[in-house]
């Protein structure tokens, strides 16, 4: 199954949230099968990830984006964790700080982006300022408005300069995080990650989704695109992303430096140090 192409926003579409079904888990395999192909997934993450990692030439930045509940922690967790610390990066966007606050929104993006080889995760992202900015009016729309095209700007000249970038929005229906939420509630391993919002936030559904449909529509491009996936189903949400995330390395055609020593050689002083090797 291509889900790049099936969950994909084309760029220049107008799009709308409402017409996706978040509970399409479309896997030939189902759940069990699922399983199974993504351990195969996230081996082969792993290998390109080192190989991305030893060539130093480009970088990956993923975005995730959900409303709350959605699943980010749980695919850094389950699909993410595949790759080597030492060369991945996860960075988790809260509320701005003051110093943060003093400078343009794209600042404190700007000091977290991808060096060559490696590979960072963004916890939310600069979209917050067109998403939470938008719908609790933080700043006037005169001036969040701009920000979209501002965005494209920005992440064309990343795209420009070698950073790959693929931005997932983790699509789940108002009943699915109503159940988690309580979840959270029944599981006192989670209870840290309970707060007021959780519920408040519930009566900006309509608004977050007009927020969104507007991100999704105007900033995906061909230099980074949009990707909505399907999230009811954690493990299909999971298998759909490590998926993306495979088929976009593999497409890089990276290519593992050549060595810098003579190999024969090398190997000709350890036989007559320790023996055949």
């Amino acid at each position: 199954m291509n889900y790049r192409k099936q969950f994909g926003v084309v760029p220049g579409r107008h799009i709308q949230l409402q017409d996706f079904d978040p509970k399409n888990a479309d896997h030939d395999g189902g759940k069990k099968g699922a399983h199974y192909t993504l351990k195969k997934l996230k081996e082969r993450m792993d290998e390109m990830q080192f190989q991305l990692y030893s060539e130093q030439k480009r970088s990956i930045l993923v975005c995730l984006q959900a409303l709350d509940a959605g699943g980010k922690d749980g695919v850094i967790r389950h699909v993410m964790g595949a790759m080597n610390p030492q060369g991945c990066r996860v960075v988790g966007f809260k509320e701005p700080s003051s110093e943060e606050l003093a400078h343009d929104f794209l600042w404190r993006i700007e000091h977290q982006v991808p060096r060559r080889g490696e590979v960072v995760v963004f916890n939310r992202s600069h979209y917050e300022d067109v998403l939470i900015a938008r719908v609790h009016d933080l700043v006037p729309e005169s001036v969040w408005s701009k920000r979209y095209e501002q965005i494209n700007d920005f992440e064309r000249r990343l795209a420009e300069n070698g950073t790959h970038i693929l931005k997932f929005f983790l699509h789940i229906s108002k009943d699915e995080q109503l159940e988690r939420f309580k979840d959270r509630l029944d599981d006192p391993t989670r209870h840290w990650k309970i707060s007021d919002a959780d519920y408040s936030e519930r009566k900006y559904w309509d608004d977050y989704e007009a927020a969104y449909d507007a991100v999704l529509s105007k900033c995906s491009t061909r230099h980074a695109p949009w990707f909505v996936i399907p999230s009811d189903r954690k493990w299909f949400r999971n298998l759909a992303i490590a998926q993306i995330i495979v088929e976009t390395m593999e497409d890089l055609k990276i290519e593992v430096p050549k060595p810098t020593v003579d190999i024969e050689e090398i190997r000709e002083k350890y036989h007559e140090l320790h023996g055949p090797i």
